[in-house]
């Protein structure tokens, strides 16, 4: 693993101001008034450098392209919190744009959770977004009241984990062997991308043991159920056009063995006003790895 990917496009690293945390954004080409800014955000347990390999691959130097790490991820701090909520991430969001684009809508691209939490947000604040891509951001199952009780107490128990520190996440001996857990949740993920992710997915602490840059607390269950009714609503809400881009390796049949499909999926994205779906060939849930080229490729003709 000596030999690592070698990045075209240089990002900066800015730290923006958000709700009382310094906000870290890589950033990729220049602002300019007659450009629509993409902002890409990244899924869970993942941070803003895994979108390299696709910025690299958009044919054209000219677009401007922010992507930032969400709150207790990456380069970002975590809050003084025990535990992360979804309506955050729309509100960091909001106040990111509010910085980076004020007067313009921007485009918007998601992966897994980031890509739910785009469709969500498109909702919540239409005229901020032009176009929407999500990458394979399919939310959750559907859940029923009933099981509100149990879910509290999980999320009550996981708490008491955390504060034992029964949830701290595994450290690593050397950034080969990140690479090499990396490369085992990915089989298409080559060593040379491996070896570069892992120096961002990670850093060495005091003692030289590399820790993954991702708060433990993101590990707890959500206390809230699902409600598939009020996410429907939501997209529903969408005006921006609409890009769904899957896998050909069906995640959600792996994930959640028959207890949620990609049929239920794409029966709430019938409430998307304009909606194209897009499937990229050889790609798992990780496609912006996988298939960075096909991928730009869909991304361009869409913003274009």
């Amino acid at each position: 693993m000596g030999r690592m990917y070698q990045v075209r496009r240089t990002p900066r690293s800015e730290f923006i101001p958000v709700r009382g945390i310094p906000y870290h954004c890589l950033i990729w080409g220049e602002a300019k008034a007659q450009k629509t800014p993409l902002v890409m955000v990244h899924g869970w347990m993942d941070v803003a450098a895994s979108f390299q390999f696709v910025v690299d691959a958009l044919g054209s130097d000219t677009h401007y392209v922010v992507s930032p790490d969400w709150r207790g991820y990456g380069l970002t701090q975590s809050p003084s919190t025990d535990n992360y909520w979804h309506p955050d991430y729309l509100a960091d969001l909001d106040f990111l744009l509010d910085h980076l684009s004020p007067d313009q809508p921007v485009d918007l691209l998601g992966h897994s959770m980031g890509g739910h939490i785009a469709m969500l947000y498109a909702g919540v604040r239409p005229e901020r977004v032009r176009r929407l891509i999500n990458l394979e951001g399919f939310g959750m199952a559907a859940t029923k009241p009933e099981q509100l009780p149990k879910r509290m107490g999980q999320w009550i128990d996981e708490l008491k984990a955390l504060h034992r520190g029964e949830l701290d996440l595994k450290p690593y001996a050397t950034v080969q062997d990140v690479a090499r857990r990396l490369q085992k949740t990915n089989k298409r993920l080559d060593e040379y991308k491996a070896l570069w992710l892992a120096q961002h997915w990670a850093k060495p602490d005091a003692q030289g043991q590399w820790r993954i840059l991702g708060d433990p607390a993101h590990k707890i269950v959500n206390a809230q159920l699902f409600r598939v009714e009020e996410t429907v609503e939501t997209y529903r809400a969408i005006r921006a056009p609409t890009l769904m881009v899957e896998a050909s390796d069906n995640s959600l049949a792996t994930w959640w063995n028959g207890r949620y499909t990609l049929d239920e999926f794409h029966q709430r994205l019938q409430a998307v006003a304009d909606l194209r779906i897009e499937t990229v060939a050889d790609a798992g849930h990780m496609m912006h790895h996988d298939q960075p080229q096909a991928l730009a490729g869909l991304i361009e003709a869409f913003v274009a």
